[in-house]
Parts: C-alpha cells; sequence; structure tokens
C-alpha cells in the first residue's frame, strides 16, 4: 500500500498529535535499517563523517583489488564476484549519504582497479563469465554515466579526466566488442 494511493490517510496522519506521530515514526524507523542509518547521519553526523566513510570504502576497494590484481590466476568469474561485492558495498554507502559526486568517483576508483585482462579462464558448459563480466562492467558504467549527466557542471569537469581514462580501458580490453553493442561512449567532452 502506497500512501499517495490513499489521500484521506495522508490527510489523517497530518492531522494526528505531534506526540502520537512522534511514536509512529520512531516505530516506522526501527523496522527499516537503511533508513535508520541515513537519518543518523543527516542528523548526528557532518562532512567529516563523510569523508571518512568515503575514505573506508576507498581503503576497501584498493585492498580488494590489489589482491584480485597480484593473484596469479585470477579469472573474469573471480573478478565479477569482486565486483558485486564492492558494489553492493558502494550502493549501501549511496542509500545511507545519498553522496552523488563521491558514489561516482567510489565506481570510476573500482571499475578503473579492477582487472580487465585474464590469462585464465573458468570453463563451464552453461555460462561464459568473460561475457557475464563484460555486460555487468559496461552496464555498470553506462548506469554512473547517466548520473555523471545529472551533476552539476563543475562537478563534471572534476571526473571527467577519470572517466575518460575508465573508458579507454573499456575499449582497450576484450570488453570493447560488448561496449560498442551496449552504446557506451569512447570518451565524453
Amino acid at each position: 500500500m502506497k500512501l499517495s494511493e490513499h489521500k484521506d490517510l495522508k490527510k489523517e496522519i497530518l492531522a494526528l498529535p505531534v506526540k502520537e506521530k512522534d511514536k509512529l515514526l520512531l516505530r516506522l524507523v526501527a523496522k527499516d535499517k537503511v533508513l535508520t542509518e541515513h537519518l543518523h547521519f543527516l542528523l548526528l553526523e557532518d562532512a567529516s563523517n563523510l569523508n571518512d566513510r568515503v575514505a573506508f570504502i576507498k581503503k576497501e576497494i584498493v585492498a580488494v583489488l590489489e589482491e584480485l590484481n597480484t593473484t596469479p590466476k585470477t579469472s573474469a568469474k573471480d573478478t565479477l564476484v569482486v565486483l558485486r561485492k564492492l558494489t553492493k558495498q558502494i550502493n549501501h554507502f549511496y542509500k545511507v549519504t545519498k553522496a552523488d559526486f563521491e558514489e561516482i568517483a567510489l565506481k570510476l576508483e573500482m571499475f578503473k582497479a579492477a582487472p580487465m585482462k585474464f590469462r585464465f579462464k573458468v570453463h563451464s558448459l552453461t555460462k561464459n563469465h568473460e561475457q557475464l563480466l563484460a555486460n555487468y562492467v559496461v552496464k555498470a558504467i553506462l548506469m554512473v554515466l547517466r548520473k555523471f549527466d545529472k551533476l552539476h557542471e563543475d562537478l563534471q569537469f572534476d571526473l571527467r579526466e577519470e572517466v575518460n581514462q575508465l573508458l579507454t580501458n573499456v575499449y582497450d580490453s576484450y570488453m570493447a566488442k560488448t561496449a560498442a553493442s551496449l552504446g557506451l561512449p569512447k570518451q565524453i567532452d
């Protein structure tokens, strides 16, 4: 049930006494972990906490992808698992902070550090892991570019070089054919 579908309910909620609304709000917030974290961030944290959160995730990205890049038998399957895990962590960060610029910067850093060339293939009769990784990376980058287009032009300027470097990396890898077929640009202006 959506509140927008029940206009009478919305009016009645707004007409409740403040004490009753507060009680209901606290009960609702307690049921949603992400909402609780978001409210904590909005009401009790400041810019330094945002920087700490970003630094923590950057450290995680560097550590995990450095290990993946130095492992001799890294495969597309391993990379896909790691990228999905890191993306989930960045998405949770965004749900809590609503920090667009930082989310885009973290995802750019993650994809730039991810391996895109593999010496070993995982043989599977049902899945081509290299193609699964290529589809995942290209589609994720397309989503990042959509968010990038919505940023203020000054913020876009700050990230433009990183975006173009990532696009170059993708087109210099085996993912070039997938990138072209899904409409990923080679460069942005």
